[in-house]
């Protein structure tokens, strides 16, 4: 496969089918049916800005199975590492509205097709030429397969050279905190680069670092990490190097919804990173993508293209004519 051709970053997790409430549930609200999932949010931010993107998964032989590739490829995802799993359905999530910008999120995953991805879904020739490899807590979260498949996947990468993102991404519905902690731990190890939250940070640093500050210099000081971004929400945002640390402030917009919001935030820091920006641009960038996010309803169907990305500098209320 030739440079020009090659994906710039893979990802690998589960992408379900989304149903998503106009109002609670019980009361029969209207639902909409959309794809989301956490790798496959951050491939379409990435596609959208020009990028290259493979995204690695299993789905269900069923219509849902259909629509996520189907969408998967009309964001311009290279989707040649999909699979698709004659025993196990296309998971479902079930989103909604709870109180103002609450959002309540039901899963329906148990025996997925995407929870029996597995090593032989992440062959070393999937990895060929790309620049990133990005993988989440989540997708380790769904299993001892899946697992696998993320380490396997880190290790190809390793030995290939390429750049490791980790996204801790805990969800605490899918493990405990300790249980996140023992496996993501190591892995961070492997990872050049860790995104987290703030309280994401304790499970992935040394267990004696009490502060933010020292959980990141525990980071930065064992394995490949060389970098670890912190997400701090309405506060903005930090990207750490032996060098130093850079904040940028979160961009101001009306809250719509703010599902999908992390994994803006990483396709913008990413794209930074693969378009050879300095800390302070990818952070600023990151943050572009998290306002788009939390501006617009759906996980991803809000995501600009790189001609759009100055729109959050106009006036409130302009109108584009």
């Amino acid at each position: 496969m030739s440079p020009e051709t090659a994906p710039e970053v893979v990802t690998l997790g589960e992408t379900m089918a989304v149903l998503r409430a106009s109002g609670p549930l019980r009361m029969g609200a209207d639902l909409r049916l959309s794809v989301a999932g956490a790798e496959s949010n951050v491939a379409i931010g990435l596609t959208r800005l020009g990028h290259r993107v493979r995204w690695i998964g299993r789905v269900g032989d069923d219509e849902l199975g259909t629509l996520v590739l189907r969408t998967l490829r009309a964001e311009s995802v290279d989707v040649t590492g999909a699979r698709t799993d004659h025993d196990g359905p296309t998971g479902l999530l079930l989103s909604e509205p709870r109180i103002a910008d609450l959002t309540r999120i039901q899963y329906y995953r148990a025996g997925s097709a995407g929870s029996r991805l597995c090593p032989e879904d992440v062959p070393a020739a999937m990895l060929s030429g790309a620049r990133v490899l990005h993988v989440t807590g989540i997708t380790c979260a769904l299993g001892p397969q899946p697992l696998d498949a993320v380490r396997a996947a880190v290790h190809a990468a390793r030995n290939a050279g390429i750049l490791v993102s980790l996204d801790v991404n805990h969800r605490p519905r899918l493990w405990s905190a300790s249980e996140a902690a023992d496996v993501l731990r190591p892995l961070a190890r492997d990872a050049d680069l860790v995104i987290a939250s703030d309280d994401e940070l304790a499970l992935v640093a040394d267990p004696s670092a009490r502060t933010t500050t020292d959980r990141v210099r525990s980071l930065l000081s064992s394995g490949h990490t060389r970098e670890v971004a912190v997400k701090l929400g309405g506060d903005g945002a930090e990207l750490h190097t032996p060098q130093g640390r850079e904040r940028t402030p979160a961009r101001r917009v009306t809250v719509r919804d703010t599902v999908g919001a992390g994994d803006a935030f990483t396709a913008g820091l990413l794209s930074g990173l693969l378009d050879g920006l300095g800390p302070r641009d990818r952070l600023e960038r990151a943050n572009t993508l998290g306002a788009f996010a939390v501006g617009s309803v759906g996980d991803w169907q809000g995501l600009p293209e790189r001609r759009e990305l100055t729109l959050l500098d106009r006036e409130d209320g302009a109108t584009l004519r």
